[in-house]
């Protein structure tokens, strides 16, 4: 066996995948069977919408494609961001930008639908440990919550 059929073997998709659906970390929607490239487009707009900017925007199918040879759904990672509650987040505590900018992910299902679902600023900002920050990460779930009821 040759080692790119190794490697390909190695990283298989398995013929079954189970979607936590009920994950406190995250805000998860189905848009149903609508195109890929259609479907960004319209997080996106959502997402700016509610005040946010894509800052990064990680094609995870062609990464997945170039760095192991392996073939991956559909999958993007945008990096979401509100600028105003950003820049509170960072003056109440420096190291906040660990955790920034906010994560919201487009993938296709095993069944063609396509499902959106962005970080819980709520739950995840808890680690800090400071309510100043929590009443902060509040105010951005509020309006992740907001782009993703407008998809």
């Amino acid at each position: 066996m040759t080692k790119r059929s190794e490697r390909t073997k190695r990283f298989e998709r398995p013929k079954r995948r189970t979607i936590m659906t009920n994950v406190t970390y995250g805000i998860t929607k189905s848009l149903g069977k609508v195109d890929f490239d259609e479907a960004l487009g319209r997080v996106t707009e959502a997402l700016k919408g509610a005040g946010f900017g894509v800052l990064t925007e990680i094609d995870v199918t062609a990464v997945m494609k170039k760095r192991l040879d392996v073939d991956f759904r559909n999958y993007r990672i945008l990096g979401a961001c509100n600028p105003p509650l950003a820049f509170k987040a960072l003056e109440a505590e420096l190291l906040i930008g660990l955790l920034l900018p906010c994560n919201v992910i487009v993938f296709e299902e095993d069944d063609s639908t396509v499902t959106v679902s962005a970080v819980n600023p709520a739950e995840v900002f808890k680690v800090v440990g400071r309510p100043d920050v929590v009443e902060i990460a509040n105010a951005v779930d509020a309006k992740l919550k907001q782009a993703m009821e407008k998809l």
